[in-house]
């Protein structure tokens, strides 16, 4: 018996792993977050599977749902949206399974970062304005922040910022950021990216609180800043593609040359 712990991706059905599906379709017992992984990934289970959102469970539940499991040798599907390795709470499920000898796996998923820049059709790093993407959340009503990671230094980097878990924050979030990145830059809101009532919300640090409160969003949002958001940013194209740029997959056709003679 193994509990799986599966990425069911941002949203669109269609976005789970090839694994993750497979591993859904072989669990007699499937344990789903309902508020956020969609009715399609979950209708992968098995016609006679135990299907279970958790979402109004607690842990010790959650945790007797697979103890049940475990003592009839039936593999468990703990399905999750996005990566179960951001923000998934997954660590304190396995912290369980440890003490208690129960094996578990890890399937990866597509993470909400990466599904909302392909909703913005952008990259979030560009040459010579940001190489580094940060992670992050800001505090609010779940756990405190560990010391040093503010937004505030976050920002003093001038990476590109995806901001989870804190839609509802956006003035702290306009305030801390300003002094470090200016006004003008760039902001974009993606709401529920990859499903059906996706949203965009794109404007810059002056305006993006009143455009947020203007369209009523209030959950399950994510905050991108930088100025590699910027349609008409300019950048120095990147050395992998520069014909003047030698590497082993792509020799100087000089070297090419001497060879073939």
């Amino acid at each position: 018996m193994t509990v799986h712990f599966i990425g069911a991706g941002p949203g669109a059905p269609d976005l789970i792993t090839l694994r993750g599906a497979e591993l859904i379709r072989r669990s007699p017992v499937c344990l789903y977050a309902g508020s956020l992984v969609p009715k399609e990934v979950v209708a992968l289970a098995p016609q006679d599977a135990r299907v279970i959102d958790t979402a109004p469970l607690n842990l010790d539940e959650i945790m007797a749902e697979i103890e049940a499991a475990y003592a009839k040798g039936e593999d468990v599907a703990r399905v999750h949206s996005g990566d179960p390795s951001l923000y998934g709470a997954i660590a304190e499920q396995i912290r369980r399974l440890k003490q208690r000898g129960i094996p578990y796996t890890i399937t990866p998923g597509v993470p909400a970062f990466a599904a909302a820049a392909a909703a913005l059709q952008t990259e979030l790093t560009l040459p010579e304005i940001a190489q580094s993407v940060v992670l992050t959340r800001t505090a609010m009503k779940s756990s405190d922040m560990p010391p040093g990671e503010t937004l505030e230094n976050f920002a003093r980097t001038g990476a590109t910022l995806a901001i989870h878990l804190s839609i509802r924050n956006m003035r702290h979030v306009v305030e801390a950021l300003t002094p470090h990145y200016g006004a003008d830059c760039p902001v974009a809101i993606v709401v529920r990216a990859t499903w059906p009532d996706q949203q965009i919300i794109r404007g810059s640090l002056k305006d993006i609180a009143a455009k947020v409160r203007a369209a009523k969003i209030t959950r399950t949002a994510l905050i991108l800043v930088g100025h590699v958001l910027a349609e008409d940013a300019e950048f120095r194209g990147s050395a992998l593609y520069d014909p003047q740029h030698v590497h082993v997959l792509r020799p100087s056709r000089k070297k090419k040359t001497k060879a073939a003679s």
